[in-house]
C-alpha cells in the first residue's frame, strides 16, 4: 500500500543570494542618486568642503576689439531721457496648457533715449546776419530722437516660467537663456514713450540756449531761432 503523497517545504536559499529588484525599481534610484548629485552641486553651500571642490571659474578668453569704422558727427544732443519699462512676453501653444508648452517672460529694461538737433544740414541761407552785424536769425530742424539704448547692467529678467517640452528643448539649445525677444520689446517700447515725452521740445530749448550763449560771445546782440522753417 502507497501512502499518500505531502507536500515539501521549498529548499531554503542558498546563502549568499539576494533577492532581484524590478527594472523600475532600479531606475527610479539612479535618477534619486542624479537629483541628490545635482542638488550637492548647485547648493554646495549646505555641505562643507562642497563649494571649494565645484568652485565655479570665469575665464574671459575674448579676443580684441575691432574698429569697424569712424562717423563723423554733426550734431547737437540737446537732451537725453532715462526710461524703465516692464516687459510682460507670454507665448501660448493651442490645445496645450502652459505647464506642457509655454513660456512667460517678466522683464524689466532700462535705457536712454538722446534728441539732438543736426547742425549738418545747415547752409548758407540756414544763417542770415544783418548789416551791421548785431542780428542774426538761425533757421534750424527740429529735433529728433536717437535710437534707444537698452542698459545690460540695470535690465534683468525677475521671473521665467517655462513648460515642460520648452525645459526639454532648452537641453538641446545653444542658446536657452536666449532674452532677445524681450529685450526687442524694451526697446520699443522705450522709444514709443520717448515719442510721447517732452525730449525733443527740451532737447531744441536747450541748443537754442547755447547756440544764442555762442553768437552772443561773439558779439551779436540779438540772435533768433526758428525750427523746421523752410529756407
Amino acid at each position: 500500500m502507497v501512502a499518500p503523497s505531502e507536500t515539501q517545504p521549498a529548499p531554503p536559499a542558498p546563502p549568499g543570494r539576494h533577492r532581484r529588484f524590478p527594472w523600475w525599481a532600479k531606475a527610479a534610484a539612479a535618477l534619486a542618486a542624479l537629483a541628490l548629485l545635482f542638488t550637492l552641486v548647485t547648493r554646495a553651500d549646505i555641505v562643507p568642503g562642497l563649494d571649494d571642490l565645484f568652485g565655479e571659474e570665469t575665464h574671459d578668453r575674448s579676443g580684441p576689439a575691432l574698429l569697424e569704422s569712424i562717423q563723423d558727427m554733426s550734431r547737437y544732443e540737446g537732451a537725453s531721457g532715462n526710461f524703465q519699462v516692464v516687459v510682460d512676453l507670454e507665448k501660448d501653444t493651442k490645445y496645450l496648457p502652459d505647464s506642457i508648452r509655454g513660456t512667460r517672460t517678466l522683464y524689466v529694461g532700462t535705457g536712454s533715449v538722446s534728441s539732438y538737433v543736426d547742425l549738418g544740414e545747415l547752409d548758407e541761407r540756414s544763417v542770415v546776419v544783418d548789416e551791421d552785424r548785431t542780428a542774426a536769425t538761425l533757421r534750424l530742424p527740429h529735433a529728433r530722437l536717437g535710437k534707444p539704448a537698452l542698459d545690460a547692467d540695470r535690465s534683468y529678467a525677475v521671473s521665467k516660467q517655462r513648460g515642460l517640452l520648452n525645459r526639454l528643448g532648452d537641453l538641446f539649445s545653444d542658446n536657452p537663456n536666449d532674452e532677445r525677444a524681450v529685450n526687442r520689446l524694451a526697446v520699443r517700447h522705450i522709444a514709443e514713450a520717448a515719442e510721447e515725452s517732452e525730449l525733443a521740445e527740451r532737447a531744441e530749448k536747450n541748443t537754442s540756449a547755447m547756440l544764442r550763449g555762442l553768437l552772443t560771445s561773439l558779439g551779436f546782440e540779438k540772435v533768433t531761432i526758428r525750427y523746421g522753417e523752410e529756407r
